[in-house]
């Protein structure tokens, strides 16, 4: 019997830079990244490619179609590929997805960039599978100020942009993270899609950032598990996880493998969030490999190979952390075991 060899295995370089800066530490090097990536290896086994920010330091929306040909050179020496990017939608450069009309324009301006990046990039040969990543760009507070009229404007911004994306050939995956206004809650996400109701936008899935949805860190009444849960009760987490992934599943198009305690975390200027913890943390709650079977199978167990390859995000990790080689053979290797358990070969 071969080898599973899908879903790929990617890294993520925007760790280098997500909670890095003036008010915390150094941005890890592009470089660097991809040399950690690239020298990572369990039983034979190394990483397939990278997903990659499309912000400095690193690289630049607005490189040249030079400097996208020699992106694609770079990761192609280090043998990798390259799958999902972010979109750098942010003000100042981008602009809050519930805005005022200028903020939404260059919102969708920034996403035109990214896609004409990402359809450079798979023209090269270099990315022959993922998603533009994408947020509302806005603080849940924000949002709460009125909440129908702020979803309404999430969902028209996004809705441009994913008609943009269409143009190039390309989806878009919105982040279900805490911390975005609009998708801070699994319910919220989900009324957030069904506005936007177009076929090239989904749901990107980030295991320590959902976890938190069951929590209902920033939504109390949309939490899944009881305020006094036990953690040490298994059959209620897995319970909740089925509720949770049953729910987003059919949505989801970008997927994340990851860790997480239980609790919010923040770094330099970034907001909190859910906490991402090493793969061998001991206050780790998800059981990895398992659990991230409830996003890569359907209700009955049957795989669904909706991801040509999935990420591990890991943002926030001290930069002597980030630098060990050890932290990413433990990543690798709990990778393998994802596509051990829920993976297939062709």
């Amino acid at each position: 019997m071969k080898e599973n060899n899908y879903p790929k295995l990617h890294n993520a370089t925007w760790p280098g830079i997500v909670g890095k800066g003036a008010d915390s530490e150094p941005v890890i090097a592009f470089d660097t990244l991809l040399e950690m990536t690239a020298a990572a290896e369990v039983d034979g086994v190394k990483f397939d490619g990278i997903d990659i920010g499309l912000f400095d330091p690193h690289f630049p929306v607005d490189s040249s179609a030079d400097g996208i040909k020699k992106l694609a050179d770079k990761v192609a020496s280090f043998n990798l590929e390259i799958g999902s990017l972010v979109a750098p939608i942010w003000p100042p450069s981008g602009g809050s997805a519930m805005g005022s009309k200028e903020e939404r324009a260059q919102f969708v301006t920034q996403v035109r960039k990214s896609c004409q990046i990402a359809q450079q990039l798979r023209e090269l040969g270099i990315r022959p599978n993922g998603v533009i990543r994408i947020d509302s760009a806005s603080t849940p507070e924000s949002w709460t100020k009125d909440p129908a009229t702020n979803t309404k404007l999430i969902a028209q911004t996004f809705r441009e942009a994913g008609d943009v994306a269409a143009d190039y050939g390309e989806k878009l995956a919105a982040e279900g993270e805490i911390c975005w206004g609009g998708m801070h809650s699994w319910k919220a996400m989900i009324e957030t899609l069904e506005a936007v109701n177009r076929p090239n936008i989904g749901f990107q899935a980030d295991m320590a950032h959902t976890l938190l949805y069951l929590l209902g860190y920033n939504s109390p009444a949309d939490r899944i598990l009881p305020a006094d849960f036990n953690w040490n009760d298994r059959d209620a987490l897995a319970a909740g996880l089925r509720t949770l992934t049953q729910a987003l599943r059919p949505w989801t198009t970008d997927f994340h493998v990851a860790q997480n305690d239980g609790t919010v975390h923040g770094t330099g200027s970034h907001d909190k969030t859910g906490r991402h913890c090493l793969a061998t943390d001991p206050n780790g709650k998800l059981d990895i490999a398992t659990d991230a079977g409830y996003w890569l199978r359907d209700d009955k167990g049957a795989l669904t190979k909706a991801f040509r390859h999935i990420c591990w995000d890991g943002c926030m990790f001290p930069n002597e952390v980030m630098t060990q080689p050890k932290t990413w053979n433990d990543i690798l290797a709990s990778m393998v075991q994802v596509r051990q358990l829920h993976g297939w070969y062709e």
